[in-house]
């Protein structure tokens, strides 16, 4: 018995001994959606699915170091075994990834389902690190502080702020001056006027507060989406036993559905939320205002894919619906 008992304790201290337990880096508040939908059913998941050998611990608010586009740099040199962050941030090192934010080719209700479809298409990109969650978002729309937008000529000579270099092709082709800067500094921006308005997913009225800074949200017209990754550390990943290895993958995929639905959810009571703020106006706009907004975006998709090149229109034709 009481060699049993030994041999027990003696297999759960080399178990324990050889569990890996890889950091998770994320610029999101604690409090925000994504951490309760999304990042903590995946650590959950991976410890699932690799029978406690692989543990996952998350890092919120930037503990590891600051700054969203910087998530991706702390994957690379091992900071962090794994990092969220959006690939429009790093935009010149992925931009087949960012044909599925261009204007008219991503479903915003199927858009995750159709990336890992053809998962694929996007894979040669991730050399430098390995992908374990993409999915793509709700639609960028507009916020505005103190003037009310349904026309390109409204827009025209204001600063937005831009999630990615293809948000700031369309703001451009709408007339406006785009600002590329991280979610975290629109509040403040927005507040004291350094940028008119800003492009984003209502998800931003209460996770990012936006709904007390700007007065105005145009919505209804085509436009950006801005895709979201979680990326493993190359060589963190490899040291990793083939089975630990598709426990993370497959837990990332799973995450990649929970994430895209948390953040759908959440757009919607977004777009709640803002309509229902006194002195605050929606604006959806008819298909006829849509209209000059949508043939401006139509033209950025068509350059942007052909400046891309490679396999960017098989994207977009296996993407649009």
């Amino acid at each position: 018995m009481r060699t049993a008992i030994l041999a027990a304790a003696i297999g759960l201290a080399a178990s324990a001994a050889t569990a890996e337990n890889f950091k998770f880096a994320s610029f999101f508040a604690p409090t925000h959606p994504y951490v309760t939908g999304a990042f903590e059913p995946f650590a959950k998941m991976v410890a699932e699915k690799s029978g406690g050998d692989l543990t996952v611990t998350i890092y919120n608010g930037g503990e590891l170091g600051p700054g969203p586009a910087e998530q991706y740099t702390r994957v690379l040199d091992g900071v962090a075994e794994l990092g969220v962050s959006l690939a429009g941030y790093t935009a010149s090192t992925f931009p087949l990834t960012l044909v599925a934010e261009l204007p008219g080719v991503t479903d915003t209700a199927t858009g995750t389902q159709d990336i890992w479809d053809h998962i694929e298409l996007f894979q040669p990109e991730y050399r430098r690190a390995i992908l374990v969650s993409l999915w793509s978002s709700a639609p960028n729309v507009l916020y505005t502080r103190d003037k009310a937008v349904r026309s390109p000529e409204d827009i025209k000579g204001m600063k937005i702020r831009v999630p990615s270099r293809n948000t700031g092709l369309l703001v451009e082709a709408w007339g406006a001056t785009p600002v590329s800067m991280p979610v975290s500094e629109i509040y403040n921006s927005l507040q004291t006027g350094v940028i008119d308005g800003a492009m984003i997913d209502t998800t931003a009225t209460r996770a990012f507060r936006l709904g007390e800074v700007a007065n105005y949200l145009t919505v209804g017209m085509d436009t950006t989406n801005s895709p979201f990754f979680i990326l493993a550390n190359r060589q963190a990943f490899n040291d990793l036993s083939d089975a630990n290895q598709a426990a993370l993958l497959e837990a990332g995929k799973e995450a990649s559905f929970l994430a895209n639905e948390t953040q759908l959810k959440v757009a919607a009571d977004g777009l709640t939320a803002f309509a229902e703020m006194d002195g605050h106006e929606l604006i959806e706009l008819t298909a006829e205002e849509a209209a000059a907004f949508d043939e401006a975006a139509a033209e950025v998709t068509a350059q942007v894919v052909a400046e891309t090149g490679g396999s960017a229109q098989a994207i977009v034709d296996a993407l649009k619906h």
